[in-house]
């Protein structure tokens, strides 16, 4: 025991953490490495390993030559399954990257058949007769449809696939998977053989992700968010290959100052950023327009950080509504607004961690990305959850800090307060 078994492929930095914490809590040890390995590098030792790459928003080809790499270095390593994992909101445009990452790991494994499953019910996303809700609403009618680099306009899950892949696109239904692992399984195998690749699940709960993680028992390839690993540890449990393992409810740090980082725009961010204000959290807003003009910089926003009390930890955000943000962007054009702050931030992580900040909470997927590169982490040991796919995480390869990096969607208001009493 003990081997490699599941190798993940996580389209951005969050969602990575977000993975490796369900793995670790389910009883894998679970590392994340940052970035696509390069050809002939030796992962370090795990149950699952989680590769984080940043393709959710990169041009197509890129998205998927770094996926490849990072399939090849976990098949390498001894992987038994891949899961390709996005975002629980789908996350994506009508070019990609979700389909054509899909198509290109399907190929190289020799997959004929793939689910679909972004759910995470922890969380309020939902799939029912293959429609994503977020909480009580369509994905469509949710704040996603106004996400500055991916807003989602359609809620149906085998419409925005089709729209990625030449592939076909089935479906399993609710009352499918209420029957059980061996009715989806039946399912499975007609869609297979009609020459269905793609199959959206429904879920609702997380009794139906175990169900689905049962059936996709043996499957080469999976897709999906967080929620589907939730049941792929027990698979592995079954057949002999993973013991049991208990999981730790805090996080040795060590000493220093701590700080948070928010690039995320959205609604739950916002509130988070809101309830640190009305705290007493010391906060400086960063502006892309007084970037671009030089009114604000890495060594300013730094400085400012370093000089504010310890008692509270401070906050750096660049966090708007949609609104302001689309009138920067029209301002600035929307790549060159978002590689501003996110540049910015990457400076400044590194400014701030040879400053003596040892704690940093880092709010929304991009901004994640950016201060990981920035900080050059390479390896992050997974520890205790905060809220539902927000883990702290120990830098094994990079500075001597602990990091939390959450997705913009996720957490309580109170996210931004509570977090750090996980840490001793």
């Amino acid at each position: 025991m003990g081997s490699m078994l599941l190798g993940v492929i996580a389209d951005d930095m969050t969602g990575a953490t977000d993975v490796a914490l369900m793995l670790n809590r389910a009883g894998m040890r679970t590392v994340q490495v940052i970035g696509a390995p390069k050809p002939g590098a030796v992962l370090p030792e795990a149950e699952a390993i989680v590769v984080a790459l940043k393709s959710r928003t990169n041009p197509v080809a890129e998205a998927v030559a770094d996926s490849l790499a990072a399939c090849e270095a976990l098949l390498a390593a001894g992987a038994k399954q891949i899961l390709f994992k996005y975002c629980s909101t789908f996350d994506s445009t009508a070019q990609g990257n979700i389909g054509p990452v899909a198509d290109a790991l399907a190929q190289r494994l020799g997959a004929r058949l793939a689910i679909i499953c972004p759910a995470f019910p922890a969380n309020g996303r939902s799939i029912y007769q293959g429609y994503l809700f977020v909480g009580a609403v369509p994905l469509h009618e949710s704040s996603m449809k106004d996400h500055p680099l991916t807003p989602m306009r359609d809620s149906n899950l085998m419409r925005l696939m089709a729209a990625q892949t030449k592939a076909p696109v089935g479906h399993v239904d609710y009352a499918t998977v209420l029957a059980g692992a061996d009715a989806v399984k039946a399912r499975f195998a007609k869609l297979e053989g009609e020459g269905v690749r793609y199959v959206v699940t429904d879920a609702l709960t997380n009794d139906d992700l175990l169900v689905l993680g049962a059936a996709v028992d043996g499957h080469v390839l999976l897709t999906g968010g967080s929620g589907i690993a939730m049941g792929l540890p027990q698979n592995f449990r079954k057949a002999g290959l993973l013991s049991e393992r208990t999981t730790p409810d805090s996080l040795s740090a060590p000493a220093g100052r701590a700080g948070i980082i928010s690039g995320s725009c959205s609604t739950a961010t916002r509130g988070q950023i809101k309830a640190a204000v009305e705290a007493g959290y010391p906060a400086l807003k960063v502006d892309p327009l007084a970037l671009v003009a030089g009114e604000q910089d890495a060594a300013g926003l730094a400085a400012w950080a370093l000089a504010q009390p310890q008692d509270k930890p401070f906050l750096l955000y660049s966090s708007d509504d949609p609104a302001e943000v689309a009138a920067i962007q029209q301002k600035l054009g929307r790549d060159e607004a978002g590689h501003t702050v996110e540049q910015a931030f990457a400076d400044t992580a590194r400014l701030l961690a040879e400053g003596g900040v040892s704690r940093l909470l880092v709010a929304g997927g991009e901004t994640s990305g950016a201060v990981v590169q920035g900080l050059g982490i390479r390896t992050l040991e997974i520890g205790p959850e905060i809220d539902p796919g927000v883990p702290w995480t120990r830098v094994v390869d990079g500075p001597e800090l602990v990091i939390a990096l959450k997705s913009g969607n996720f957490g309580t208001p109170d996210f931004f307060l509570k977090a750090w009493n996980l840490l001793r």
